[in-house]
């Protein structure tokens, strides 16, 4: 862990990478990480400018004999997903990530690394500043808040890049091209509950969840990991048809594109039921922990007594929130027929959380690279939660990017990557949400690729970036610049 990251090949990726983790740079705080790329581009005398929204895009002219190229758009976003795990002490605000290597990966202390998409954003940076590099006029563009609903690609306006072909550095597979990906659009629902006060007779205890993995809800939500609300709901409901529960709280997940990976409910019950409810408790972690031993070892659930809450939440919210929660589908809805292998369809119970005095909201995200199928699963999802009596409504949503195998630049990035690496890579959609969509609704005709290294575990503390595959994500990525001609 003594090593500084800074030390790997490409140096000037690896060196980019660790200033870039210095900057707190979480969605919705963007203001730091603009500085940062301003401050970058005045010290190289690049050319650059910022939109409305706080987009940036960064210059630099052809290189010598390069000059008639067309003008290439790298793109990556700002952001990054802020997850850690419950024992560590870090704010996104205000912390920098700790990087460390830990054999062939690169990981952060406790926290996500924020390698999603700050590699793609180093990238970027080590290409700006390259002496030695071969290309034509260089455009590069960095986009923010993509991981809380793409709101920097939906505010891009048309004229902002001139580019025609636009490579997108935002993907996490090594040796694969990603040609299209999913639309995706929020699901929403905010229940109204009433205050009440603690009845006599009745035993306080805590409930607990963690230790699950999580992750991406569009990379990874076909792996059989397991959501940390419908464990803990999948309990809850029972128990209270069996013992006619209080509930004080029910807190679970976090952002709406990961996968929930805690949660934990202050529950009563009746004195008379206690060692019954531990009974059955008990049993329930046995099957649960039978279930998930092969995608989940690190699983726990846990109960303990805890003080007495101040309130309880009224009995007929806390029935029909359990009631929708445990109907709530998550998980891969459907598996794609034209791509196959590839999810479809899908839709994350991504967290619970109690907003103020009198509000639970439970936020959902669907994904489909249909948009017929996505508006069809938001739908279901609406309709589960409104018969559950909450009120529900739905984001803007974002559209998919339908594939082209036949595009020139995927053609020729596909040459490249076989040529260098003596093997061709896979050419596929993603289900994960990318801006693609959104890029080619600004400026149709936009040829685009996508391609990176190889990042496990993104958005989740357990997001690592394998070392060796940065090295030929970067050859990758020169070659490729030098053959647009």
């Amino acid at each position: 862990m003594e090593r500084k990251i800074s030390h790997l090949e490409p140096n000037a990726v690896w060196s980019y990478f660790e200033d870039i983790c210095q900057v707190p740079r979480p969605s919705k705080k963007k203001e730091l990480i603009i500085k940062f790329l301003e401050d970058f581009a005045s010290q190289n005398q690049l050319s650059f400018k910022k939109d409305d929204a706080g987009n940036v895009l960064i210059s630099v002219p052809a290189t010598s004999g390069y000059e008639s190229a067309p003008v290439v758009v790298l793109q990556s976003h700002m952001d990054m997903v802020g997850e850690k795990n419950n024992h560590v002490e870090h704010n996104f605000e205000v912390d920098a990530i700790k990087p460390y290597i830990d054999g062939e990966w690169v990981k952060a202390q406790g926290t996500t690394l924020g390698a999603d998409c700050g590699i793609g954003m180093a990238a970027q940076m080590a290409v700006l500043t390259s002496k030695s590099l071969d290309h034509g006029p260089i455009e590069c563009l960095f986009t923010v808040d993509e991981e809380t609903g793409l709101s920097g690609a939906f505010a891009l306006q048309p004229g902002f890049f001139e580019g025609k072909i636009l490579l997108n550095l935002d993907s996490e597979d090594e040796g694969e091209l990603f040609i299209g990906c999913a639309g995706g659009v929020d699901t929403l629902a905010q229940f109204q509950y009433k205050k009440e006060e603690v009845p006599a007779g009745y035993f306080p205890m805590k409930l607990t969840v963690e230790g699950l993995t999580g992750g991406h809800s569009g990379d990874d939500i076909h792996k059989g990991r397991g959501n940390a609300i419908k464990i803990l709901t999948r309990f809850l409901w029972e128990a209270n048809r069996k013992y006619g529960l209080r509930i004080a709280e029910f807190t679970g997940g976090n952002l709406r594109n990961a996968i929930a990976r805690e949660a934990e409910a202050l529950i009563l019950v009746r004195h008379s039921y206690k060692e019954n409810l531990v009974a059955d408790f008990n049993i329930f972690k046995h099957q649960i922990s039978e279930e998930f031993k092969l995608t989940e070892p690190g699983l726990k659930l846990d109960h303990g007594s805890t003080d007495m809450p101040e309130w309880v939440i009224d009995e007929n919210t806390v029935d029909k929130l359990l009631h929708a929660l445990f109907v709530c589908p998550h998980g891969v809805y459907a598996m794609s027929f034209r791509m196959p292998g590839m999810v479809e369809t899908s839709t994350n119970l991504a967290s619970v959380k109690f907003q103020d005095e009198s509000q639970i909201l439970v936020t959902t995200s669907q994904r489909s690279d249909r948009e017929s199928s996505k508006h069809e699963i938001a739908s279901i999802v609406e309709a589960v939660f409104e018969k559950a009596g909450a009120d529900v409504h739905h984001s803007d949503g974002y559209p998919g990017w339908s594939p082209n195998p036949d595009s020139p630049i995927v053609k020729l990035t596909e040459q490249v990557y076989t040529e260098l690496f003596k093997q061709k890579p896979v050419v596929r959609s993603i289900h994960a949400g990318l801006e693609c969509g959104l890029f080619l609704e600004k400026y149709p005709g936009l040829d685009m690729v996508s391609f990176g290294p190889t990042i496990l575990g993104a958005h989740s503390p357990d997001e690592r970036i394998k070392i060796e595959t940065v090295q030929k994500f970067w050859k990758h990525l020169v070659e490729v610049l030098k053959r647009i001609r």
